[in-house]
C-alpha cells in the first residue's frame, strides 16, 4: 500500500481505537497469562498502543516497558491513569531499540503480522532474544493462517452493527506473498460519514515462527490455542512461548 509505513495504521486509528477496536480474546485472561510469567518485571511489550494489556499488568505491580511506532497511540497511553509511568520507546518494535534484558517480551493479538517481510519478522524474533535473560520468555499470539477466509484473493466482513454505525472490513490477499491489504471502513448515520483505517499485514505460519526462533536461538517452551491454555490445533489462535535455546 503506498504510503505504508510502521507508524502508519497507529496514527490513523489511535482516536477510534479504544471504542472500534475489541480484540476477540479476553483482555482478563491475556494480563492473567502475561503475569504468570513476568513475576516482578522488568517486561517489554512489542506495540504497546493505548495500553490494552500494559496497563492493566502495571496494575499488579508489575514494571512494564513499552515500544511503538505511532505516538497518537502512545498518547492515548498517556491519557489514562497510570499511562505516563510506562516507560515508551518510540519506533519500529523489529529493532527492540531499548537497554538492557528483560525477563518477559510480548507481542499480543497478530501484531508480529504488522511486519510487512519475513526478514523483518526475523530480526524482530534476533533483536528480541538478544534482550532476554538467559530464563527469560518471549510470547506471540496470533491467528494461524487461514485461506480459505478469502474468496479469489479478496474478503469482505462485516465487524460491527450498530444503530447508527456499521465497521466493515475489506482486504485483498497476495497468497504468494503471505500478504493481507486492508481497511477498516466505518460508515456512519447523522453525518458522521465514512471513515478509513488502512492496514498491511504478513502472515506467519507457526512452523515458520518456529524457525525464525531456532535461528534466533531459541526454542519453542508450549503452545496454546488461547490464553486459558486451551490444546493448540493448527486452526484459530496460536499463543506461543520460547526461551533461550540451552545448550
Amino acid at each position: 500500500m503506498e504510503g505504508y509505513g510502521p507508524e502508519t495504521y497507529g496514527e490513523r486509528i489511535a482516536e477510534v481505537y479504544d471504542d472500534l477496536f475489541h480484540p476477540p480474546t479476553s483482555s482478563v485472561e491475556t494480563v492473567e497469562f502475561l503475569a504468570g510469567l513476568a513475576a516482578d518485571g522488568p517486561m517489554l511489550e512489542l506495540a504497546i498502543g493505548t495500553g490494552r494489556i500494559a496497563l492493566p499488568l502495571a496494575a499488579k505491580g508489575i514494571e512494564v516497558h513499552g515500544i511503538d511506532a505511532s505516538q497518537a497511540m502512545v498518547a492515548k497511553l498517556r491519557a489514562k491513569p497510570g499511562g505516563n509511568d510506562i516507560p515508551v520507546t518510540i519506533g519500529d518494535f523489529a529493532d527492540v531499540g531499548v537497554e538492557g534484558r528483560y525477563g518477559l517480551i510480548a507481542i499480543v493479538f497478530n501484531t508480529l503480522w504488522a511486519l510487512l517481510t519475513q526478514e523483518d519478522q526475523a530480526r524482530c524474533v534476533r533483536n528480541v532474544a538478544a534482550h532476554l535473560t538467559e530464563d527469560g520468555a518471549f510470547v506471540t499470539e496470533m491467528y494461524v493462517p487461514d485461506p480459505a477466509r478469502f474468496d479469489r484473493g479478496q474478503r469482505i466482513h462485516v465487524r460491527n452493527i450498530e444503530s447508527r454505525r456499521v465497521v466493515l472490513e475489506a482486504s485483498l490477499h497476495d497468497a504468494e506473498n503471505q500478504r493481507v491489504s486492508g481497511q477498516l471502513i466505518a460508515l456512519e448515520d447523522g453525518g458522521g460519514g465514512i471513515s478509513m483505517y488502512p492496514v498491511e499485514l504478513r502472515s506467519i505460519w507457526p512452523s515458520e515462527l518456529d524457525l525464525m526462533a531456532e535461528r534466533a536461538g531459541l526454542r519453542l517452551r508450549e503452545r496454546w490455542g488461547g490464553w486459558k491454555r486451551e490444546p493448540f490445533e493448527a486452526t484459530g489462535w496460536c499463543v506461543s512461548v520460547f526461551e533461550p535455546a540451552r545448550a
